[in-house]
């Protein structure tokens, strides 16, 4: 099918490159000219301005128009696109936002004759190779529509239609908070590893170790094994580890259903006194994994 995606970042590209990989005709948009080029030389098409994308869309049955930009856009983009879309095209804003947010969104595209779908997306970097996983919020019809391209995009059984939109972005919320927790296990783990009694270990072969049998094996620990065999002391790593807000979303989310998440405040408090200069070998370990799966700069 044909669809318009609007940011190539880190993950927009890679999105790109999978739909188009797929038979898909992919109409891109970015303020970065490289990253457009890029899209381009692998067979996107190009839209100087909104109303060029919406032109090259004339004739898809339901215009399908993708934002994968940060959360802090998405408002004024999706209020753009409102103004500029035929009634009965889909926005689908697959990036990271509040589901609070994403419900007040839906309402107000839906005065304007459009739906909006919430796809949270998981897998960062390395959905490229694999596919993401995708959990998707939306009504029926919408999601109908734009399921090619989401069976294009997931892995295998790696995508489902949860409900209503705003389901997408609450599931992915948890999910992110889920991680923040599970990264701050690690973190503290290989720490006690690193500077405790029991000197020179291999934390690389650990880690592999772990990865065949153990129960605390995880996709996390792989990349954990894979950073410390091409790092083993993390030279050059600050420390610093930056917080995206979700984490924040997901313990207001639990504070309004009385729900107490302590795991997760520990991990966003370490994450907090990182930013004000209190690292060690487990913050550094925090920034080189959330560049391992996200891209993100390893120090600030």
């Amino acid at each position: 099918m044909k669809i318009g995606l609007i940011g190539l970042g880190k993950m927009g590209l890679q999105i790109t490159t999978r739909l188009l990989n797929d038979g898909h005709e992919v109409v891109v948009m970015d303020l970065a000219a490289a990253a457009v080029e890029s899209a381009v030389a692998q067979g996107a098409t190009a839209a100087a301005t909104r109303e060029d994308l919406v032109k090259q869309l004339e004739g898809s049955e339901t215009p399908v128009v993708w934002l994968m930009i940060p959360s802090g856009f998405v408002e004024a983009e999706i209020e753009a696109w409102s103004r500029l879309l035929p009634a009965g095209s889909i926005i689908v804003d697959g990036g990271n936002s509040d589901f609070r947010q994403t419900l007040k969104r839906a309402a107000a595209v839906q005065t304007s004759g459009l739906e909006l779908v919430d796809v949270g997306t998981s897998g960062g970097i390395l959905g490229i190779k694999d596919g993401f996983s995708m959990m998707v919020g939306g009504s029926d019809a919408a999601v109908a529509t734009v399921t090619p391209v989401l069976v294009s995009l997931a892995q295998i059984d790696g995508w489902a239609h949860f409900g209503p939109t705003g389901t997408g972005h609450y599931i992915k919320m948890i999910h992110n908070g889920i991680e923040y927790a599970a990264m701050e296990a690690y973190a503290e783990g290989y720490r006690l590893l690193k500077d405790g009694s029991a000197k020179d270990i291999d934390l690389a072969r650990v880690a592999e170790v772990w990865q065949h049998g153990s129960i605390i094996a995880s996709g996390l620990n792989g990349l954990v094994a894979e950073v410390l065999s091409a790092n083993p002391d993390l030279t050059g790593v600050s420390g610093y580890v930056a917080e995206n807000g979700e984490a924040g979303w997901t313990l207001e989310a639990a504070a309004t259903e009385g729900i107490a998440m302590p795991a997760l405040q520990v991990a966003v408090d370490v994450r907090a006194a990182s930013q004000e200069g209190t690292v060690n070998f487990g913050t550094k370990l925090l920034a080189a994994l959330r560049n391992a799966f996200g891209g993100h700069p390893v120090n600030k």
